[in-house]
């Protein structure tokens, strides 16, 4: 028997079809819902993750000026080269020996980054392979078209004056963030702040569209330094020619504008070259504003000070120095270099007396010396605002017993860095009126009475007489007064002194209205062989003389010594008049020298 089946009615079929419809539609229709409604704000984080950026806006660090407008530190454009390490290990594989050598980097080095990376920081897909790199390099690279490598602007700072200004300007990082010196005390001030902006980046890193402005950049802002180049590179050249002929290991130079505290010149020997990273930390100290010394006779200039403010003495009040040495607490025998016999105030500058120094101090009560020390900035730091600077050791009065006085009234027993020297001696030039150093031209820094005037023109008058016929002559500057005073002081090494010295000179001109300080300290002048030259009036007071000669030119300050600067001639022409030639101390160093203890 044959059953017949009847076929489906065209009305089912067209029923199932639309059902199938209505279904698919109806899943679409939810799927668009979960993708546009409910779960939007993942699925669109998940793309802009792949494709929408943030990326910083970098900005130029601002410009440091010299006090004439000549750039000492800018900032040039260059790119920093990235990777993204899976696309570029995934996709670019091949390509990595040509981005080794464009990069000059080992293959094998590279590849271990790379992969590295990608191991360790899950979720991350941005590491730099460069930087900084030089723009031109940077297109090369990009023009191989390696998946996964792209550049982004960025800036290095360069220093045209190189190792000359070094240690004042500092450098910075490869972030371009001020490390040391200026760089970094003025490092809010010079940086700005980036800005940041949406952008769309394809499949290569690529921007390709800026979306919107999130911050707008602000670029740094410029700085000018009171520090002048010429003179800069005048104190850099002959500390360093000093510090080569005396065979010494190290040196500074500081210059003071006397008239507002304005730093002129800073330097260091050994210095270093801020454009070349690397190279030892030691040398990228200030010792300037880091180091300290014991200043030696330098010293003897506060403690006449001090004993004139006392009213206890006078220029011309006598000092029986004899025999030329002086007898201490516990054995101590302090000596001069010869017995002077009788002197006053003034020759015991002049001959820089230790025994008449001590003479002094003694007189004196332990606070009121200790005062004017402290009014004279020892024992704290000077205020510029250098990071990092030292306040050197001056002990509190309690602790002065005799021979603890009698040490400090001849420059032992505390410890100064050469700025604290220099402001100090800027004072004395400034009638009394101790200013606080700064880097920046302009800076209001306001001066306080220290020391009453008189008293303050009496020292430096004394001070002349150091130059003129003390041990100071060879920091004499043709045509002009100078006053100053020589130091020499062993260096101490674990508690004790060993034959190594430190050689010193501070002083200023013109005498008639000073405009220039200067401090000049060498260490360890010939090394620390006998025989030697090492009295501060042999090695320092010769770099004094010789930059300060080219800077009076340089600022155009009217020569002070005019009766000696021109005489009649036979026609009644002005005729210039050589200075008068410069003792010679290493033939007769007892005529002179500072007073080393022995």
């Amino acid at each position: 028997m044959t059953v017949r089946v009847r076929p489906p009615s065209l009305r089912k079929r067209m029923s199932f079809v639309v059902m199938v419809l209505a279904l698919a539609s109806t899943a679409l229709i939810v799927r668009a819902v979960d993708l546009q409604i409910v779960r939007k704000d993942f699925y669109q984080g998940e793309g802009d993750a792949r494709h929408l950026r943030d990326i910083p806006i970098q900005v130029s660090r601002g410009t440091i000026f010299d006090r004439n407008g000549e750039p000492l530190a800018v900032s040039t454009p260059v790119e920093a080269i990235w990777a993204i390490p899976r696309e570029v290990l995934d996709k670019g594989r091949d390509r990595l020996p040509d981005l080794a050598r464009a990069l000059e980097v080992d293959i094998e080095s590279l590849t271990q980054r790379l992969t590295q990376r990608l191991a360790q920081s899950a979720g991350r897909d941005f590491m730099y392979l460069k930087r900084p790199v030089d723009p031109d390099v940077a297109e090369e690279i990009l023009a191989m078209h390696i998946p996964g490598i792209a550049s982004e602007r960025a800036f290095r700072r360069y220093y045209p004056s190189g190792e000359v200004a070094g240690h004042v300007l500092g450098f910075t990082n490869v972030d371009d963030r001020g490390q040391e010196g200026l760089e970094l005390a003025f490092d809010e001030w010079l940086a700005g702040k980036p800005g940041v902006k949406r952008v769309i980046r394809d499949l290569r890193g690529q921007v390709v569209e800026n979306v919107e402005l999130i911050r707008e950049a602000q670029p740094g802002r410029d700085l000018t330094l009171s520090i002048d180049r010429r003179i800069q590179y005048l104190a850099y050249r002959e500390l360093k020619s000093a510090i080569l002929n005396h065979n010494a290991t190290s040196g500074s130079m500081v210059v003071l504008d006397v008239r507002n505290g304005e730093i002129l010149a800073m330097v260091n020997q050994p210095s270093y070259n801020p454009n070349a990273r690397g190279g030892e930390a030691a040398y990228r100290r200030n010792r300037a504003l880091t180091d300290v010394i014991e200043p030696g006779s330098t010293m003897k200039a506060f403690t006449i000070a001090a004993g004139l403010e006392s009213g206890k003495w006078q220029p011309h009040t006598p000092i029986d120095t004899t025999p030329g040495t002086y007898q201490l607490a516990g054995g101590y025998t302090i000596r001069d270099i010869r017995n002077y016999g009788l002197l006053d105030v003034t020759g015991v500058i002049t001959k820089s007396s230790n025994v008449g120094a001590i003479k002094i101090a003694l007189t004196l009560p332990n606070e009121g010396f200790y005062d004017l020390l402290r009014r004279f900035g020892f024992g704290d730091v000077s205020g510029s605002g250098f990071p990092g600077e030292s306040p050197g050791f001056l002990p509190p009065p309690r602790s002065w017993g005799p021979v603890e006085k009698a040490t400090i009234s001849y420059g032992y027993g505390l410890n100064v860095t050469p700025m604290q020297l220099a402001q100090a001696y800027a004072a004395l030039a400034n009638g009394g009126r101790l200013r606080p150093p700064t880097f920046v031209k302009g800076t209001l820094n306001p001066e306080v009475d220290v020391l009453p005037p008189q008293i303050a023109a009496s020292v430096v008058s004394m001070l002349e007489t150091v130059v003129t016929v003390g041990g100071g002559g060879k920091a004499a500057v043709p045509n002009y007064r100078v006053a100053g005073k020589t130091g020499t002081a062993r260096r101490a090494t674990g508690g004790s002194y060993d034959s190594r010295y430190v050689s010193l000179f501070a002083g200023m001109v013109p005498v008639t209205e000073p405009r220039l300080v200067g401090v000049v300290v060498i260490h360890d002048p010939g090394g620390g062989r006998g025989g030697a030259p090492y009295y501060g009036g042999l090695v320092s007071a010769p770099v004094f003389g010789k930059v300060m000669t080219e800077a009076l030119r340089l600022l155009d300050v009217p020569p002070d010594n005019v009766q000696n600067w021109y005489t009649g001639s036979p026609d009644g022409r002005p005729t210039l008049v050589p200075p008068p030639p410069v003792p010679d101390e290493a033939s007769d160093l007892s005529r002179y020298e500072e007073g080393v203890p022995q």
